[in-house]
Parts: structure tokens; C-alpha cells; sequence
């Protein structure tokens, strides 16, 4: 039983603070992400997947509906986006002596132990 609501806290945890990330976005727009993701070449359409990585992955990981997918999601996003905007900093320290990379790292970690562990028995459906 324990190892079930350690799933779902996991699950909630991540994707209720990803979907923070994702609800600003949408109040807010992604100008600046479109900016980043022209500026490596790519098409600026493909800042419309911050949607798909911090909306709906964060919204079925929550409910638990196909979890190792969408968590597989936010780990392709959270790639994504260290690659855009924080790879000049992978090795540096930030302000307050913590790696610059916690907090995205943090997400993709985290996302990537649910691809691997599951959503377990609270969930929509089981995987």
C-alpha cells in the first residue's frame, strides 16, 4: 500500500508543479520560448509542445491515465528544454551554491522514476 500512494505523491507532485509552469505559459504566452527555439534553427512552431509538456502531460499525470507515457513527456521536455536554455550553464553553480540545473533536473528525474516505476493502484488506469 505504501508504495502505491508513494506513486501517486509522485505523480501529483510532479505534475501539479509542472502545471504551474504550463497554466503561466498560457496566461503569459511563449514569445519567449519561440524566440529560444528560432534562434537554434528549428521551426518556431515546435514551442507549441511546451503546451503538450507542461498542460496536458502534467493534467493525465495527475489522473494517472497512460503515466509512463506523459511522464515520458515531461522527461522529453525538460530535455528539451535544458538543451535551449541552460546548457551554458551545466556545470556552473547558482546564486545560492545550488546546481544552476536543480530545478530542471528535478523534473526530468523525477519524471523519468515514473516512466520506470508507473502510476500505480490510485490511478485511471494502471500501467
Amino acid at each position: 500500500m505504501s508504495e502505491n500512494i508513494g506513486k501517486l505523491i509522485l505523480r501529483l507532485m510532479v505534475g501539479g508543479l509542472m502545471l504551474f509552469h504550463g497554466i503561466d505559459k498560457a496566461l503569459h504566452g511563449i514569445t519567449f520560448i519561440k524566440g529560444v527555439v528560432k534562434s537554434q534553427g528549428l521551426p518556431e512552431m515546435l514551442a507549441y509542445g511546451v503546451y503538450v509538456g507542461e498542460i496536458l502531460a502534467p493534467l493525465f499525470l495527475i489522473l494517472g491515465w497512460k503515466s509512463r507515457i506523459w511522464a515520458g513527456v515531461i522527461v522529453f521536455n525538460m530535455v528539451a528544454a535544458i538543451y535551449l536554455t541552460k546548457m551554458d550553464v551545466i556545470f556552473n553553480l547558482g546564486t545560492h551554491g545550488s546546481w544552476a540545473l536543480e530545478l530542471p533536473m528535478f523534473y526530468l528525474l523525477s519524471a523519468l522514476a515514473i516512466v520506470l516505476l508507473g502510476s500505480g493502484k490510485y490511478a485511471v488506469m494502471r500501467d
